[in-house]
């Protein structure tokens, strides 16, 4: 991991000098978290999450300028993440909209895991139960450690919302 000193004298010569080696560093310090972000959010799609995570360092480095310190860069970076998620979600959801394809409830898909041969719920099964955003708040939270602060920067909800989709979660 990177020192906060080492990181933002990437950050600085990727904003004033167009240096591609430190953003390249800077991928090489989040790549693994931020994919893992997606293979938890995608049901462990690799190449989705592969397709995401390259999205998310392409607007990254192409807004890296506006990326003011106010924050850590990796509540910035997880920031793009979650929008260029929920983007990727609701463009899929529009196209599923469409075909006119009929979009389960999560209570029917609960209802359909829980009526299977394995009746035992893996981690991916659980997470398939969530709204995206419960899916998001729990992945960020349980999966990725990052502290419930962190996730109202990430995610702009207020703390007592990101709290209620984590109790209902566990319910």
């Amino acid at each position: 991991m990177l020192s906060k000193i080492d990181e933002l004298k990437l950050i600085a010569r990727c904003a004033l000098g167009d240096d591609r080696r430190a953003f390249g560093t800077l991928v090489e310090a989040y790549q693994s978290e931020i994919r893992r972000f997606f293979l938890n959010l995608t049901f462990g799609d690799a190449s989705l999450s592969d397709d995401l995570a390259q999205e998310t360092f392409i607007k990254a480095y192409t807004s890296i300028r506006s990326f003011k310190g106010l924050s850590k860069f990796s509540t910035w970076l997880y920031r793009i993440a979650y929008n260029e998620f929920y983007s990727y979600s609701r463009k899929r959801h529009e196209e599923r909209l469409e075909e006119g394809t009929r979009t389960e409830s999560h209570e029917e898909q609960l209802g359909s895991y829980e009526d299977s041969s394995n009746s035992r719920l893996d981690i991916n099964t659980a997470l398939q139960a969530l709204s995206d955003i419960e899916r998001t708040i729990v992945t960020l939270y349980y999966l990725q450690d990052i502290p419930i602060k962190k996730i109202t920067e990430i995610t702009d909800l207020p703390e007592g919302t990101i709290k209620s989709h984590l109790s209902s979660a566990r319910g």
